[in-house]
Formats: structure tokens, sequence, C-alpha cells
């Protein structure tokens, strides 16, 4: 990987010495995928009603994904042994497809196929974009590349979800996949000269490739699809009828990702497996607070669906404001921005807890979440700098979907926690509850931080 030495560090370098197509396009990929995460959701009450029913109106989420994850697993193995350019191409070409088969689905057979591509598609360019970064990018730039992605993220959250509602109203559910389509095609033309060179790197030896053996992994990663996605359909159904379920995924699920995580993470060995396991803990605390929060407002304290809908814009600000920031400070330890972003997300927690049992007004949970949105934005492009700098030549793709995965597990288990807390206790005994155990995860992700440091650079005696 190309050493960061006396380049410029500022948010623009990452358009400066040809890089710019390379930066435009990532940046159009990232947007792609995220006006598809955030319109499709707004859409999808509209789709089932044409094509499906309430009975099956999880299987569009529960389909992208399982493929996603094994997309994930499969296009960081295979970015690793042969470089990002083919599962970037192939991810970006499953990913419009998938918008094609999906905008112009009649039933719903064809719309899981749909959804199934834009999950396989999601989950390898995702973990392909991370390796050309890797390759691309020195490491003082970096910073400004997350940065920039985390940038690519405010415009569809703002504008994606009233677009979808304004799309699906005027003309139909269709167009709000077929849209974004032209999007993800432009980008893979604008990246061509970058997955060349990309294409030329020498390739790593299968010997030489982190983690288990092709046959562990063929076995392990549809076990991790599986698993994942029997959870979050568990968490979209919350009750103690699902709990069968939730122990059968588990019993799947732990085997199959200890094969696909770096050796020591769920203990929280130094390097690279603290910062793969960081990143479980972080997401998952985070997006299981926000997946009753909604709930919890209009439930409790009667807001409107779109008011309280329009709180979690705040998160999303301050997610960007703070990858911004530390965009342009490369040299900070990343270890310290990971553990202070785990002390804002608990401050976070705490004040929705306080929300949640009366204690404080609702208003306040638009401040909490611009603190738990300036945490994320903090640590969560400290794990990928971390998980990188950790990373080998050849190990970028399998400790990047490493972290990948234990994000979608830990946010798929959390949720379920919470939906079955929530029929046991009601909504604001089982929420209070969980939010006291993401305070605790929270908690423990701040101590374990410094255990993701990078080594000290080795100086020379002379």
């Amino acid at each position: 990987m190309t050493d960061g030495g006396a380049l410029p560090t500022g948010r623009m370098a990452v358009f400066s010495g040809g890089r710019a197509p390379t930066t435009l396009g990532i940046l159009l990929v990232i947007t792609s995928v995220a006006f598809e995460g955030m319109g499709v959701g707004t859409a999808m009450p509209d789709v089932m009603a044409d094509v499906g029913s309430l009975e099956t109106y999880a299987w569009p989420f529960v389909s992208f994904l399982a493929s996603s994850v094994l997309a994930t697993v499969l296009g960081g193995r295979w970015a690793d042994a042969r470089g990002p350019a083919g599962p970037l191409v192939a991810g970006v070409t499953a990913f419009a497809a998938g918008l094609v088969v999906a905008g112009t689905a009649s039933t719903l057979e064809l719309l899981l196929v749909g959804r199934v591509l834009q999950g396989l598609g999601a989950g390898a360019l995702t973990v392909a974009i991370f390796v050309l970064v890797a390759l691309v990018y020195p490491a003082s730039l970096r910073p400004a590349v997350f940065g920039w992605t985390a940038t690519a993220w405010v415009l569809p959250s703002l504008l994606g979800p009233p677009a979808a509602a304004y799309i699906t109203e005027t003309w139909s559910w269709h167009w709000v996949f077929l849209a974004i389509a032209p999007i993800a095609v432009l980008a893979l033309v604008m990246m061509a000269t970058a997955l060349r060179r990309a294409g030329s790197e020498r390739p790593v030896r299968e010997e030489q490739a982190p983690g288990n053996g092709g046959r562990w992994l063929l076995i392990a990663a549809p076990g991790a699809a599986v698993g994942v996605a029997a959870l979050s359909w568990a968490g979209e159904r919350p009750g103690l009828a699902v709990l069968p379920v939730v122990i059968i995924a588990l019993v799947v699920l732990v085997p199959s990702v200890l094969q696909l995580v770096p050796r020591g993470t769920l203990i929280a060995s130094r390097g690279v497996a603290t910062a793969v396991l960081a990143r479980g803990l972080l997401a998952g605390s985070f997006f299981a607070m926000n997946a009753f929060l909604p709930l919890m407002l209009t439930d409790l304290y009667d807001w409107t669906l779109r008011a309280a809908g329009g709180v979690l814009i705040a998160g999303s600000l301050g997610w960007s404001a703070a990858s911004t920031w530390q965009g342009g400070r490369p040299h900070v330890p990343r270890q310290l921005l990971l553990r202070i972003g785990f002390g804002l997300l608990a401050v976070s927690v705490v004040i929705v807890a306080l929300v949640t049992v009366g204690l404080l007004p609702p208003v306040v949970t638009v401040l909490a979440q611009v603190v738990g949105g300036l945490g994320m934005g903090l640590g969560m492009p400290a794990v990928s700098l971390l998980v990188m700098g950790h990373s080998a030549h050849g190990e970028v793709g399998f400790n990047t979907a490493a972290a990948q995965i234990l994000d979608n597990l830990t946010t798929a288990l959390l949720i379920a926690v919470g939906g079955a807390l929530s029929a046991v206790l009601a909504l604001q005994g089982g929420y209070t509850t969980l939010l006291a155990g993401l305070v605790a995860v929270a908690v423990v992700g701040a101590l374990l931080a410094p255990r993701s440091a990078l080594p000290a650079p080795a100086t020379d005696p002379a």
C-alpha cells in the first residue's frame, strides 16, 4: 500500500494528482447506494401494497441483507486475491441490474430477485471500495476520503425520503429504483482508469490470504448470511414467538462468524481484532437506538411519524460534520477518536433513555441525535483507518468484510433483543432496558479502544 509521505493532507487533496475521477466515482457509488437505502424504505409501503402483502413486508429487506452479507464475504476474499477491480465492476453491475429488475417488477418474485441482486452488488462494491482506497490513496489522504464519503450520505439522507415519496405519489414507485441505476453506471465509468491500475496489482496467492481456506469460506459465508437475515427478520417481528428463530440463527451464526473474522476478535485481542470488534459495537449501539426512537416518540409522546423520523436527520448531519472534521486531521491518533466517539454515543443513549422515562422533554432527542451522530462521525472513519492500518497487502478485503459482518450482526441482534424486551415489558420498559444495555456496550467500546492502536513506527537507531 502507498505511503503517505509528505503529500498534502487537506480535504481537496483527494482530487489532485490525477485522483479526481476516482474520488468522484467513489462518491457517486456511495451516493447511489445511499439514495437506494434512504429512498426504498420510504417507497416500500406502496411497493408491497402493489406486489406483496403485510405478511411478506420484511422479505425485500431480509433478502437484501442476506445477499449483502454473502457478497461482502466473497467480495472481500476476491479483492484480496485479485485486486478490487473485479468485485467492484461486478458489484456495481449487479447493483444497477437489481435496480432495473426491481424497478420493472410486477410480481413479488421479481422484486425479490431485484433485491437480491442489489444486495449482492452493494456488499461486493462496498468492500472493494475500501481495498481501492488502500491502493490508490496514501495514508495521509485516507481520512479525507472517508470524510467525503460521509458527506456523500448527507444529500440522500435529507432528500432521499421526500424525493422517494414525491416520485411514488406523482409517478410510480418503479421510478424510485430506476432513477438510481444510471448514477451507479456513471460512477463505474469515472473509476475506469483507477480500476485498470488496481487490476494490474500482483494478486495474493491463496496461501497468503488471511482467514480460513476456501472450503470453510463456502460454508461460513452462507451461514453468516442466513443467520444475520434471520435475526433481522426476528427484529421486525417483536415478541417471544420469534425466540426459536433467534436461537437457531445464533447456533448457525456464531461458528460461521468465527471463521470470517480475525483471530481474537470476540475477545478483543490487540490490533485489528479490536478494531473489527469496535465496528460492531459502535454500529450496533447507534442503529439499535435509532430503530425504536421514532416508535417511542409516536407512541409515548404522540408525535407524528414525519416529525419523529425527522429527528434522525440531525444524526446524519452530526455524523457528516464530525467525519469532515476528522478528515482534515490525519495525525490525530485514531484510537483516541474512536474512544471519544464511543463516549459521545454513550451520552446520546443516556439522553434518549431520560426522555423515554419522562425526565427530559422529547425535543431533546434532537440534541441526542446530534451528539450520537458526532460520535459515529469520529468513530466509524477511525475504525476504517485502523483496520486498513493493521492490514498487510492482501488482507484489507478480509478484514473490512469482517468489520461489515459484525456491523450487520450486532445491529440485527440488538434490534431483535429490543423487540423481545418491548414485547415482554411494553415499549417504555423494554426500550429503557435496551438503552441501559447500549450504554454499557458503548462504555465497553471506549475502554477497549486503546487496544486498537497502530504499532508505533520503527525508529532508526542511527
